[in-house]
């Protein structure tokens, strides 16, 4: 049996949640009188994520980041309303628990969810998988089939049809990533004003709507570790909302490296995407065109502001750093991976590839 990738261990110094307030909260809400432990999940750089132990029993832990100043990014009652009602109709969504907003246990909304077991892959497979062409291909297959899946959620059946506001989705999140990278600007980057411009005169028209992740890719997928082309899990579903779903598949696509890519490209890949087997950025559009019958002959715009998107995500994680509002030094290298991405969101504006 594989082991469980991505185990929780000691917390970062500056992390830890207060014990003392938090163990009598817990056995307020289950029954137990055994002792209660606390560890860290190491991955991720937003939300954090812990695994308590109440004696025998296991639930994770969400809270904000420390010192967090975008509230909207880290909305915990959203989130775990979204995680109620979207479990019974897609059931690798976590099973939520419980919610607390009472600032006095952790000074900051969490929630309580069922933990998933499986494999979490990253820039490379656990080298006790085999991992063969066929798996790549039918793993890649998988990632966006479940991505299709996720579109097709009768959001509205299922209660959450007041999650966003459809209508004019498209150019507000253009228009509120521009902002946000302003807001949290650390450097100066010419590639910003350039890609800014473009994504305003380009946008396309957008009539289409669906439950979205925001931040589908592979190390958000948890894996069945007997069956590594199986996926038991997705997770961090901070900034899900209903939105185009073509942002959904641009976001994915940015984060999928391809063989033929520049190098500096491959040197910031955060997932096996160029194993022999796996279906390129190309293939995955088309797969996705063929399931949905969605046009995407406009996948060269939602790549570019993925990328741009996603440049601006490690842009406001590194501000934090780069403010001592966190002590991860995870985070010190970040300028240079933000600048490679929006190198790459400019180069597929002036190509008009995906």
């Amino acid at each position: 049996m594989v082991a469980i990738c991505d185990q929780a261990g000691t917390v970062r110094a500056g992390e830890e949640l207060d014990l003392a307030r938090l163990v009598p909260f817990l056995r307020g809400h289950f029954t137990h009188s055994e002792p209660v432990s606390v560890e860290q999940f190491p991955s991720g750089h937003s939300n954090l994520t812990y695994m308590v132990r109440l004696g025998s029993r296991e639930v994770v832990l969400r809270r904000p980041p420390f010192g967090s100043k975008v509230r909207t990014a880290h909305d915990m009652s959203r989130e775990y309303r979204v995680l109620s009602k979207l479990h019974a109709a897609y059931p690798v969504a976590p099973k939520a628990i419980l919610y607390c907003d009472d600032l006095s246990i952790l000074d900051a909304p969490f929630y309580l969810m069922e933990p998933i077991r499986g494999m979490i892959i990253r820039r490379d497979p656990p080298t006790d998988v085999p991992f063969p062409a066929e798996t790549a291909r039918r793993l890649s297959e998988a990632f966006l089939d479940n991505l299709v899946r996720l579109h097709s959620v009768d959001y509205a059946a299922i209660g959450l049809g007041d999650l966003g506001k459809p209508q004019g989705y498209l150019e507000r999140q253009v228009r509120g990533w521009i902002e946000r990278y302003h807001n949290s600007k650390t450097h100066d980057l010419p590639e910003v004003e350039r890609i800014s411009a473009w994504l305003v005169q380009r946008m396309p028209v957008s009539h289409q709507t669906a439950l979205i992740h925001n931040d589908y890719k592979y190390d958000n997928v948890v894996l069945d570790p007997g069956d590594a082309t199986r996926i038991v899990g997705v997770l961090d579903w901070e900034m899900c909302t209903l939105g185009d779903p073509l942002t959904d598949l641009g976001t994915a696509l940015a984060y999928w490296v391809d063989p033929e890519d520049p190098e500096e490209v491959q040197e910031i890949r955060s997932a096996p995407t160029t194993l022999p087997g796996t279906l390129t950025r190309a293939q995955l559009v088309q797969r996705y065109a063929a399931a949905t019958g969605r046009d995407s002959s406009d996948m060269n715009f939602y790549l570019t502001f993925a990328r741009f998107k996603v440049a601006v995500i490690i842009q406001q994680i590194y501000y934090r750093y780069a403010q001592g509002l966190t002590q991860d030094e995870r985070f010190a290298a970040m300028p240079q991976r933000i600048h490679t991405l929006l190198r790459a969101s400019w180069h597929c504006a002036e190509s008009g590839t995906i």
